[in-house]
């Protein structure tokens, strides 16, 4: 069944006429070596000119995803969490820096793994703290500028610009993923819909419009109905009234 672009079309077209562009920018979650999957994600921001901002983990990231992010600009390295390993209890959400361990420890990994990935990236690494399955203790978000980061990202609109004082807030608004039924593509019209919906409460004053908008996608359990619709969603978005966002390397110029 092919998907039905025309609400997303008809609110860019909304936008161009408004003369208004959008930020957008694409953040894919997971990264810790090159790959198959991974150059295929690479080609798709080469088709469409939207570079690919990797929340890396920082135990697993190998040397070798270190000589590829050097070697293309398109690539952004940001700090996902430690190693990707739960610490909730049973029966909760799975959560990495959730409320369920000392804020020392939890803030011992946060900054092991910016110095780990510093070091491995060197200056193209944005102190960016992506909490793996963007959940995060309040106690722990305040925590992260003495920790070295100037901003977070998670999932959702935003509530502030600033997380913490010296924190900005940078979040993702679509993931293309059905997490919690076939772990392949979401309801594509629902996609459409919701991204359509987005883009409307920013241009009548409902949401921050300032916020960059935010892709999310996981290239690791990309399938090709997920591949297919990526592609389709930013090659649409490349025509239409759009900026394309990265992360700036000086904090003072986030959005």
């Amino acid at each position: 069944m092919t998907p039905d672009w025309t609400p997303l079309d008809r609110e860019l077209d909304r936008w161009r006429a408004a003369g208004r562009m959008l930020p957008v920018w694409w953040r894919d979650d997971d990264a810790v070596a090159p790959g198959a999957r991974l150059g295929e994600l690479m080609a798709l921001s080469d088709m469409t000119g939207f570079p690919v901002h990797l929340a890396i983990i920082p135990a697993q990231a190998s040397p070798a995803l270190a000589d590829l992010v050097a070697s293309r600009q398109t690539l952004i390295p940001l700090v996902h969490g430690w190693a990707h390993r739960s610490h909730a209890p049973r029966g909760e959400k799975k959560a990495e820096f959730g409320a369920h361990r000392p804020l020392p420890d939890m803030a011992a990994e946060a900054r092991n793994g910016l110095l780990r990935l510093s070091a491995l990236f060197g200056p193209a690494l944005r102190p960016v703290f992506v909490p793996p399955w963007n959940r995060i203790a309040p106690e722990m978000v305040a925590l992260l500028p003495a920790l070295g980061y100037r901003a977070i990202s998670t999932f959702t609109p935003r509530a502030r610009a600033e997380a913490a004082p010296g924190l900005q807030q940078i979040n993702t608004h679509l993931d293309p993923i059905d997490w919690r039924g076939s772990r392949s593509l979401a309801d594509p019209d629902r996609l459409i819909a919701q991204m359509a919906g987005d883009l409307a409460d920013r241009r009548e004053g409902r949401a921050d419009a300032a916020e960059p908008y935010g892709l999310l996608t996981h290239h690791l359990v990309h399938d090709a109905a997920i591949q297919d619709f990526t592609a389709a969603l930013l090659t649409r978005l490349a025509a239409g009234p759009v900026r394309r966002w990265i992360f700036p390397t000086d904090p003072e110029e986030t959005t």
